[in-house]
């Protein structure tokens, strides 16, 4: 245990205070400053914030726990990411860019009236609080707990040990988020990245295949590409249900879910915002793309590992990746294990707390309060809120281990409320001039009604839902430009903050990317290793 402390305590402070030598020069008494680290964040950093952001905690132990029940049909959700991340590039980031943007809802404003941006924020916010923020730190304690074996240490309480790790992650989060701004929290992902790569990437699959070969990298490649053939086919029935995917939903549910995830969620949109031109914006994009269509060998595979090793006794599946971590690693690495999980959940949580921030300061308060405020004060309310939600998460963490359907299940089932919704509004915000201004909300409400109805009386998997929901919102939207156009057709202002030039190798980063996901879907198929 000594060894495993010191490793983890070495390695956490090393990034701490590199990441505060980096940003110790930064302003952060503007807007632009604090929440999007001054317009100054370079591709590299970018990329590396958005891999951290999605490869976090609750996708490290939520996938993994999928790959265990399901198998490979869990790669779907992360390797539609490479789609989204290429739509986001070449569609999205132009289009906000021109606006000169600090959150979506701004841009909502722009094309449709003040009320829709705050009903968006106000959304949004409810989901970080409710589902994402609680479930970072719940997902980041489970493997915290497993690594450190907090609960043997009080008695055997699970809950107890569960809640005491909430608390000290969520306290640690809020650190970074609240009182760095933006810029601290990118400079820490792209370091925490590094690491990631080396202890998440690298060290975890190739010691977990000798793990499985008895010693030999190659013998256990062999058991794994020939133990469970039916786990490793990522090509499901239409009619599958949760955890696995059905093959029509890969790309029209799956696909659904992560562009609007993406391109229209300000957690992730806020790290590209926040670049110093478009350039650097297509670049940290489009790479993260490219090595998120490897995800199912660290995402998906260990899992499956951990399956065959255990013949599938787990009935908590969100066991299974902290379980195999803490089975096949030495003390000492175990420890820098954990100091790749910490810099995981500090990313996510970080992330979406710097945008909860972002949102209620710069959206959702100017409607509650006319009051006028500088900066600064903006600034020093957007703290004071973060702290609360540091509070309100780590109450409601602790309490998600009652969840039956797995944290990843959960967490994409939420998202179709509020999230597939935005991605419509903005979507057909930008295709159509003429769509009115009362067409949003209406929008939002007849989604919630009928994908809740859905969910709940008809007998398949949500994603079908999702998709569905999203037809009608656009079709909705449609009709609504129809029968009550908008008098005039909206024209997106040209009022860029940053240079517009494109990045010169974005179409041979998008092909390459495009030719590696087709080849791993053939390996895991029916007509590969799922045979």
């Amino acid at each position: 245990m000594f060894w495993t402390l010191a490793s983890f305590i070495l390695v956490t402070a090393l990034v701490a205070f590199i990441s505060w030598l980096k940003t110790r020069g930064t302003d952060e008494t503007s807007a632009d400053g604090y929440f999007l680290g001054g317009r100054s964040l370079s591709g590299i950093v970018i990329f590396g914030s958005l891999m951290m952001t999605n490869l976090s905690a609750e996708q490290l132990v939520g996938r993994n726990g999928q790959g265990y029940a399901a198998g490979m049909t869990a790669m779907g959700w992360e390797s539609m990411c490479p789609i989204a991340l290429t739509l986001m590039a070449l569609f999205f980031v132009p289009r906000y860019f021109k606006r000169g943007i600090t959150t979506i809802p701004e841009f909502l404003e722009d094309r449709y009236d003040r009320a829709t941006r705050v009903i968006v924020s106000a959304i949004f916010l409810v989901a970080y609080i409710v589902t994402m923020l609680p479930l970072v730190l719940y997902a980041g304690s489970v493997a915290m707990e497993r690594i450190f074996n907090v609960t043997d240490l009080v008695g055997g309480n699970r809950f107890l040990a569960i809640a005491i790790m909430c608390v000290a992650l969520g306290i640690i989060g809020g650190i970074y988020a609240i009182f760095g701004g933006l810029k601290a929290v990118a400079t820490s992902d792209t370091l925490n990245g590094v690491i990631f790569i080396i202890g998440a990437v690298i060290l975890i699959p190739v010691l977990a295949f000798i793990a499985l070969g008895k010693g030999s990298f190659m013998e256990g490649v062999e058991i794994f590409s020939t133990a469970v053939p039916d786990h490793l086919n990522a090509i499901q029935p239409w009619d599958a249900q949760a955890p696995y995917i059905p093959w029509p939903m890969i790309i029209l549910g799956c696909g659904i879910n992560h562009v609007s995830y993406y391109c229209t969620n300000q957690s992730i949109m806020q790290r590209v915002l926040g670049a110093k031109n478009l350039k650097e914006a297509q670049k940290g994009a489009l790479l993260s793309g490219l090595v998120l269509v490897f995800c199912p060998v660290f995402l998906v595979a260990p899992g499956i590992i951990q399956f065959i090793r255990d013949g599938g006794v787990l009935t908590d599946f969100d066991m299974a990746y902290p379980t195999l971590v803490r089975d096949i690693l030495p003390s000492p690495l175990l420890g820098f294990f954990a100091a790749v999980m910490f810099g995981a959940i500090l990313s996510s949580f970080n992330s979406v707390l710097n945008s909860s921030m972002t949102l209620f300061t710069l959206d959702v308060l100017p409607a509650i309060s006319k009051k006028e405020r500088s900066a600064t004060e903006n600034i020093k309310i957007a703290k004071k809120f973060g702290i609360i939600l540091c509070v309100l998460s780590i109450i409601i963490a602790p309490f998600l281990m009652y969840l039956s359907s797995g944290i990843s299940t959960f967490l994409n089932q939420m998202w179709g409320y509020y999230g597939v919704p935005v991605l419509a509004i903005a979507v057909m915000g930008m295709l159509n001039t003429r769509v009115p201004n009362f067409a949003p909300k209406l929008t939002i409400v007849v989604h919630i009604v009928v994908y809740g109805l859905l969910m709940n009386l008809v007998p398949l998997h949500f994603l079908y839902f999702e998709f569905a929901a999203f037809v009608l919102d656009l079709l909705l939207m449609y009709i609504c430009s129809r029968i009550a156009p908008r008098p005039e057709p909206f024209v997106l202002k040209n009022e860029a903050p940053v240079d517009m030039t494109p990045w010169k190798l974005r179409w041979p980063v998008v092909i390459l990317t495009f030719a590696v996901l087709i080849a791993m879907y053939a390996l895991f198929s029916p007509i590969g290793l799922g045979a």
